[in-house]
């Protein structure tokens, strides 16, 4: 991925995107962002949010998900799915999200929420991904429950390691 910009995000546009993450993922995530520099890195593929400077978020047209890296630093309490260890392999390498690997599921996701996939021994997200149908559903015998858009070794988290930082 190629930088085209990088810029300090402006305050009406940092306001859109804490309503947007609250909405999603609760009010608590305001504290994440306190005495915190915002800016926006302007990728080919897709843009970043940098928080200090490490891509905590990245957007995909107008939607707006967390970097695993992200997840992993704010700690959502909502909007959380869990797999079993035997999903994980194939969770970590792309796979959608299929129901018999769902062990856990926050009963209020609705179809379309953005969603963090856990797995069950650590609680680390390996994916982020979007609901193709409710939490209470995910809990099913069978069929695709979750669409993967961003896991564990894509170019999303390698642009997040320390080799690509944007730190500067």
């Amino acid at each position: 991925m190629k930088l085209k910009a990088r810029y300090h995000l402006r305050s009406d546009f940092k306001e859109k995107i804490l309503d947007k993450l609250k909405s999603m993922f609760g009010p608590d995530i305001e504290q994440f962002f306190v005495e915190k520099t915002l800016e926006i890195a302007e990728m080919d593929e897709c843009d970043f949010i940098l928080v200090n400077g490490d891509p905590i978020f990245f957007m995909l047209g107008e939607k707006l998900y967390p970097t695993l890296r992200g997840a992993m630093r704010f700690k959502p309490k909502r909007k959380r799915v869990t797999v079993d260890m035997g999903a994980v392999k194939f969770v970590s390498n792309g796979a959608d999200i299929m129901c018999p690997g769902i062990i856990n599921a926050d009963t209020e996701i609705q179809k379309g929420d953005i969603v963090i996939v856990s797995d069950e021994v650590h609680g680390k997200p390996i994916a982020i991904g979007i609901a193709l149908i409710s939490g209470e559903e995910m809990m099913g015998s069978k069929g695709k429950a979750i669409k993967s858009v961003h896991y564990v070794g894509d170019k999303i988290w390698k642009f997040g390691g320390s080799e690509t930082s944007l730190n500067t």
